[in-house]
């Protein structure tokens, strides 16, 4: 038995459809709209041939600028940089994560790329954690590296890279003025001392503790004597008088002897270096109690690095 034909929609125009046929749109729709604003509803998919929209996409003009790059609070752009040359570069903002010989390998590779390097020098103490300094034989070959990889994106960080303010030590021994290099070096170090921290004229005490005393004055140096070992040895009282090959026949006596250094203005004290430090360690406990006459009693320690 045959179906009666289907009345057609409201406002619809033109013929009725055939029995089982699809309906038309609704003629007072007027036509499908244009553009973005034709994306169908959400979880529906979009008509044939037309592009998805990328996942997750924010809304045109909805996307935030990108921010700049920070090191200690300013942009990397706006960072004010050493521009005297010298034939070491200075790199920070390295990521501090990354273990020290796996850093230091990185970028030995990295800068080899501008000239031959000489010396890496990183450490791992929190003054001078995410810092490195890279020798080169001259200075073109550390302005070229400082062209090109300025701002460049090592382990997830942009590095930024200047001239150092400082001679190496690798430089110092090729240029033969170690000594004053180091006596230079000390000095600095005792000036960075004596300098008052920010803040410091302004006495915050925190509140008692009860039962333990407060500390008078500053917070001493770790004894000479605690020193973590290393390959260089630092006398102290030295007669005046002693020549530097005095002090080299008695040290070289030990395997592993490199080289005595002696500061000229100060007769005293002096430097012994050893090829590795548990050389450098025989030797400091095979002449603990070693005297140069009865009033002078030499007092070896491990240097200071």
């Amino acid at each position: 038995m045959s179906q009666p034909p289907r009345p057609p929609p409201p406002f619809a125009t033109g013929p009725p459809p055939p029995p089982g046929g699809p309906l038309p749109p609704n003629a007072s729709m007027g036509p499908p709209p244009q553009g973005h604003l034709a994306r169908p509803p959400f979880g529906m998919a979009p008509p044939p041939g037309a592009p998805l929209p990328p996942f997750g996409a924010p809304p045109p003009g909805m996307i935030p600028p990108p921010q700049p790059a920070m090191m200690g609070g300013i942009p990397l752009s706006k960072q004010t940089l050493n521009t005297k040359p010298s034939r070491t570069v200075y790199v920070s903002n390295l990521n501090e994560k990354v273990k020290l010989p796996v850093l230091k390998t990185t970028l030995k590779t990295m800068f080899s790329q501008f000239g031959e390097v000489l010396d890496v020098v990183a450490y791992s103490n929190i003054r001078m954690r995410g810092q490195a300094f890279v020798a080169y034989a001259d200075e073109e070959n550390a302005a070229k590296a400082i062209k090109e990889l300025q701002h460049f994106t090592l382990y997830n960080k942009p590095m930024v890279v200047q001239y150092a303010r400082n001679k190496s030590d690798v430089h110092a021994k090729r240029d033969g003025d170690f000594d004053d290099h180091f006596a230079d070096r000390l000095k600095r170090k005792e000036a960075r001392k004596s300098m008052p921290l920010p803040g410091a004229n302004k006495k915050v005490l925190p509140p008692p503790q009860v039962g333990i005393p407060r500390p008078a004055g500053p917070i001493p140096q770790i004894p000479d004597e605690f020193l973590p070992p290393n390959n260089i040895l630092f006398l102290q009282n030295l007669p005046e008088t002693i020549s530097q090959e005095q002090i080299e026949e008695l040290f070289k006596a030990y395997p592993g002897f490199k080289e005595v250094r002696m500061i000229p203005t100060k007769k005293s004290i002096a430097f012994v270096e050893y090829e590795t430090d548990i050389q450098s360690t025989a030797a400091k406990n095979g002449l603990a109690n070693y005297t140069f006459g009865p009033d002078h009693p030499i007092r070896i320690t491990f240097a200071r690095k």
